[in-house]
Formats: C-alpha cells, sequence, structure tokens
C-alpha cells in the first residue's frame, strides 16, 4: 500500500502572533487574515514486509529506523517520529520533503505536520474531525519547538484558500473569504531573504511582554488588530490601494512588537521593492529573516520580482492553492 498527501505553506497578511493563547482575549476582534500557496510539504508512506519503520527526510537526507512505535525516538526527525507514536503506525516507510526553503516564515512546519498527520490518519484507518487534527498537530509542534504555537498556520494547510481566523473568547473560527485567487496570486510577489528565522523565539518574547503589560505591546497589537480589520475588508471589496495602506500599517506596527522583527536586509529589499513600483511589502511570520511579501500593480510583478531577485533574494513562484490537504491512496 502507498499513501501521498501534501498540504500547501501561507502567506500571513496580517494579524500573525495574535493566534497564540491568550494573546488574543486581550484585544477584541482578535483575528489573522491568510492566504494558502502552492508551495507545499509532501508526505510518502509505503508498507513493508516487516513490522519496522523508517523515517526519511528528503530534505536533509536524515534517516531514523526503530522496530515499533514504542522504540522510535524523538531526539532527530522529531515532529514526524511524535506522530507516529501518536498513531502507533508499523510496518511503513515514511519519506518527507518541503518545496518551501528552511525557515521561510511561510509555516513549512506546520503544513509538514497536516501533510504528515492525514497520511498517518488514513494509514491507520484513525478518523479525526477537522478540529481534533488541528489540535493534535498544534500540541506536537508545541512539543517540538518548546514553547507555545498559534491557531492559524493548520487551517491554510488543512483548507487551502484565503480566509480569516477569528479569535474569541468563544473559541477559533475560521472564515472562508470570497477573493478571486488568481487575481490575489497576481497581485502578490514572494521573496526569500536568504536568512532563515525562529519564530518561536521571537513571538514567546513578544508574549511575555505582552502578559507583563508593556505599553507599547499592548499599543502595537490593536494597531495590528485594526489594520486586519482593514486587510479582511479591502480583499473583501477588491480594494488594492486600500489593502497596500492597510498592509504598510500592519508592518509598520509589527516592527514595534519587538526589534528583531525586521533587520537591515529585510529593510533594503522591501525599500528595493518599492522603489520598483511595489505598493507595500511586509515579511511573512515573525521576521527576523524568512520570506517577505509584496503587493503589486499585477503590470508591476516581473519589475518587483526583478528588483528583488537583483537585490540577492530569492522569488518564489507560486499560485494561491484552494485545495489544502491532499491525501491519495494507491
Amino acid at each position: 500500500m502507498r499513501i501521498d498527501s501534501s498540504a500547501p505553506t501561507r502567506i500571513d497578511l496580517a494579524g500573525g502572533t495574535y493566534d497564540i493563547w491568550p494573546l488574543y482575549l486581550f484585544h477584541e476582534g482578535a483575528q489573522t487574515i491568510n492566504a494558502a500557496i502552492s508551495i507545499r510539504a509532501h508526505c510518502r508512506l509505503t508498507s513493508r514486509r516487516d513490522h519496522a519503520l523508517k523515517l526519511v527526510s528528503e530534505d536533509t537526507g536524515e534517516q531514523v529506523e526503530a522496530a515499533s512505535p514504542d522504540e522510535l525516538g524523538v531526539d532527530k526527525l522529531p515532529l514526524v517520529a511524535r506522530l507516529v507514536r501518536v498513531f502507533g503506525a508499523r510496518g511503513v516507510d515514511i519519506h518527507t520533503r518541503s518545496d518551501s526553503p528552511v525557515g521561510a516564515g511561510i509555516a513549512g512546519s506546520s503544513a509538514m505536520h497536516v501533510a504528515v498527520a492525514g497520511a498517518l490518519a488514513a494509514w491507520t484507518g484513525r478518523t479525526l474531525a477537522d478540529d481534533e487534527l488541528l489540535a493534535l498537530v498544534m500540541n506536537v509542534e508545541a512539543q517540538v519547538i518548546g514553547v507555545p504555537t498559534g491557531v492559524q498556520d493548520y487551517r491554510p494547510a488543512f483548507y487551502g484558500g484565503v480566509s480569516a481566523v477569528e479569535l474569541s473568547v468563544t473559541g477559533v473560527r475560521r472564515i472562508a473569504l470570497e477573493v478571486d485567487a488568481e487575481e490575489l496570486g497576481h497581485r502578490l510577489v514572494l521573496a526569500y531573504t536568504g536568512a532563515s528565522r525562529q519564530s518561536g523565539i521571537n513571538n514567546w518574547d513578544v508574549m511575555v511582554r505582552r502578559i507583563g503589560g508593556d505599553p507599547a505591546v499592548r499599543g502595537a497589537f490593536d494597531a495590528i488588530r485594526d489594520a486586519a480589520a482593514g486587510v479582511r475588508a479591502a480583499l473583501e471589496r477588491r480594494q488594492w490601494r486600500d489593502l497596500a495602506m492597510h498592509l504598510a500599517g500592519e508592518w509598520e506596527s509589527r516592527k514595534r512588537l519587538a526589534s528583531a522583527v525586521t533587520t537591515p536586509e529585510i529593510d533594503r529589499l522591501i525599500g528595493r521593492a518599492e522603489e520598483a513600483g511595489a505598493l507595500a511589502g511586509k515579511v511573512c511570520g515573525a521576521g527576523g529573516g524568512g520570506c517577505l511579501f509584496c503587493l503589486v500593480e499585477p503590470e508591476r510583478h516581473h519589475a518587483v520580482s526583478t528588483a528583488l531577485a537583483a537585490a540577492g533574494a530569492t522569488v518564489l513562484p507560486f499560485t494561491i492553492d484552494t485545495a489544502g490537504l491532499v491525501v491519495e491512496r494507491s
């Protein structure tokens, strides 16, 4: 038997970091806005003749073997190993690979968790409700990175499309936004800065300062909430200039959260993109490296892409992904 699965990464347009409990409880109306993209995480499961396990990362070349799930350690390939132990899978070779650069800030690890969990559920015949699978992968990722995880990144990977994730005392609710995926894709340029980042560290620092009552962080979060609402409204109304204004405002407010959110290199790249005609730009994820994206008029897409490449970034082609998690059995 063979099972192939994949799940998309995402661009977080606005409202990131709010999705970490309990931050969103302190700011009424908190939400994140994101778009799933066709840069995917992949998992392949193939049956063996024995009951043993082999885990292979095609990205790093690392391999782990064990006679059973109970004997599988979690020091190597911890993301996959922990999920294998949860599902109790055996007699299987598991290969993973990602289209995303390392530390890109586009939720590559979250997409991989969703892809692996989806494949393992199919392999073991375990039926999970959507919320159960999403909670499982979020909790396992927290075990792997050692700090709290947010709720938004698993939803683009699972559902695809463009969405708002509303966060309140009553829980987490994903709302699919009526946005023309092709049109939005033609207006976004995504580029890898060449420097990976560690979102857990940046987010944890911000979380501690917000819980501690830092007034600057509190004010920045209020502004990010308001910008996210503006981003959502502009997307739904196809008001691209308004979208640029709110994206720029979100980025300026996000930089107030912590000094590590931006770097001179990120500022330089966004400046080059704006010189080439970008309407706005900001980093993906917690910042400090990884990817940035720019909003452009379609006719300036090539010029902005060329400018970023000339400045040393790697432009990543993509489309808005509407499929979400895909699991195929053969």
